[in-house]
């Protein structure tokens, strides 16, 4: 990288062609090696148990159609059902296909993370290397909440989303009628589409504050173009009842946002735990914005403060939230780096087309890491590896002895592994699952008061329910093994197998 002070000389006519020329410049390489190590870290091993119940809800919909009740769980089954992520199940039964399971999972993983993050990139400010070195921190921020779900598709399209917005206000070029269209394919493969709108609302008013108060900012859109956008924000909602479920996908939100167990027992809604080193890049993030902006000598844009405070909240209240975070801050924090290097006179000079040696060194480069990516990611997929790292987070043990022993239900079972039983013991209708707006406080606050201990007899009595696998540790594992009506027919290292007595 060549640093130099002062303005960089204007190019001449032949060098600019011969920068756009095809050469693998230094530049390019960087952004070429920044891409393939995010696709190599992004693969993962899916240990997430609403992944299974997710495949196995898209496998029923390529088999049967769109579900509109429940066919899966012993108690809402044939009740209504809002599968909102049917067109991203489709998507993550594809990957299967063409892959096998777990690979497949894992590519489908990488695949959205990573074409979320090229969004991101082309809405950053600055060189290649400031673009770099914020790409790396946001993707490392929200790695905390990849998983190989339909959540995915909300990170890829709230990137998409946020580019639109980035050319519109930095770019002066209108694309708003892609909006629409980005929002009907949204509420077609995920719940998360009302993340969007809280970006457009955020947009908005911040838009319109700095009309109010930052006239003088050239990058404050005209009232015209706030009007338009506030039209097309409109439309795009009024689109949302094209889909399976029509007008209930205007209410969803709320009703999930709704459930009070879900705020109280699920850690992906709980606030952050900031002793949990994977929440660290947040911190960094946050801290690092505040710093940039405070450093920069640049005045903060009012849409950019509104859309990093909103987001940062949101991500406080709920760490499900920290990915989107992480979106709305990198384009922001690139501005103000890029801002403070400029201040000190720090700025590349031309870049050059490699010749020779130079370009046969980056070529080799690209080669390398290529190779050390696909190693890499094959060493993550290696099939004993993912083995023995499924068996360590999931219950395949106890699935594996309901299959072979086939002891008669109906089944109690844990909420953490339902999703993982609904795809790996698909002979019983699970008792909950991560399914958390299907059953809603009632049946969670059921479920929870039993695990605990509280009123599982008449739980039980209610449900006629004659097999539980569950926790091994848990409190209502030890009642029940205190209780002569129930006896231990399986243990492994995590969980138990109760049957009732004869």
């Amino acid at each position: 990288m060549q640093m130099m002070t002062g303005t960089p000389s204007t190019a001449s006519g032949p060098r600019r062609a011969d920068v756009r020329s095809s050469a693998l410049t230094t530049r390019r390489l960087v952004v070429a090696i920044l891409f393939v190590l995010l696709f190599a870290m992004a693969v993962r091993i899916p240990l997430d148990t609403d992944t299974w119940w997710h495949l196995r809800a898209g496998e029923r919909v390529l088999a049967d159609g769109i579900l509109t009740t429940d066919p899966f769980s012993l108690t809402r089954g044939g009740q209504p059902w809002i599968n909102h992520g049917w067109g991203a199940q489709l998507v993550m039964v594809l990957f299967t296909r063409l892959f096998g399971v777990e690979a497949g999972l894992a590519y489908y993983t990488a695949a959205l993370a990573v074409a979320g993050l090229v969004f991101v990139y082309l809405s950053c400010d600055g060189n290649p290397y400031v673009r770099a070195f914020v790409i790396v921190l946001a993707a490392a921020t929200a790695a905390v909440f990849w998983s190989a779900r339909p959540q995915m598709a909300s990170f890829l399209w709230s990137a998409v989303l946020l580019y639109v917005l980035h050319l519109l206000k930095w770019r002066k070029v209108n694309r708003l009628w892609l909006i629409p269209v980005l929002m009907l394919v949204w509420v077609n493969m995920h719940g998360g589409f009302s993340i969007g709108f809280i970006l457009l609302g955020g947009f908005i008013v911040g838009e319109i504050l700095g009309r109010m108060f930052d006239r003088a900012n050239p990058n404050v859109i005209t009232w015209r173009r706030i009007g338009e956008l506030v039209l097309v924000t409109a439309v795009a909602a009024l689109v949302l009842v094209l889909n399976p479920n029509t007008t209930q996908m205007w209410s969803y939100p709320f009703r999930t946002f709704g459930i009070g167990v879900l705020q109280q027992f699920i850690q992906e809604w709980a606030s952050p735990d900031f002793h949990l080193r994977e929440t660290w890049p947040f911190i960094v993030m946050l801290l690092g914005v505040l710093a940039a902006v405070g450093l920069s000598g640049r005045r903060i844009d009012l849409t950019d403060l509104v859309l990093v405070s909103g987001t940062a909240f949101m991500a406080l209240y709920a760490g499900r939230n920290i990915a989107t975070f992480a979106l709305v801050a990198a384009p922001v924090l690139s501005r103000h780096v890029s801002a403070f290097l400029e201040g000190h006179g720090w700025r590349l000079g031309p870049a050059r087309r490699p010749r020779g040696a130079a370009l046969a060194l980056n070529w080799t480069l690209i080669i390398l890491v290529c190779l050390g990516a696909g190693l890499k990611i094959a060493a993550t997929l290696e099939p004993r590896t993912v083995a023995a790292a499924v068996t360590d987070a999931l219950p395949v043990e106890a699935a594996a002895y309901l299959n072979r022993v086939k002891p008669p239900g109906p089944m109690f079972n844990t909420y953490n592994w339902g999703g993982y039983l609904m795809y790996a013991a698909p002979d019983y209708p699970v008792f909950v699952d991560g399914r958390t707006d299907l059953y809603d406080d009632e049946i969670l606050g059921e479920w929870l008061d039993a695990m605990n201990g509280r009123g599982w007899q008449d739980t039980f009595a209610r449900w006629n329910i004659r097999l539980v696998v569950i926790e091994k540790d848990s409190p209502l594992a030890a009642l029940l093994r205190q209780d002569p009506g129930w006896r231990e027919t399986h243990t492994d290292r995590m969980a138990a197998v109760f049957e009732r007595a004869a």
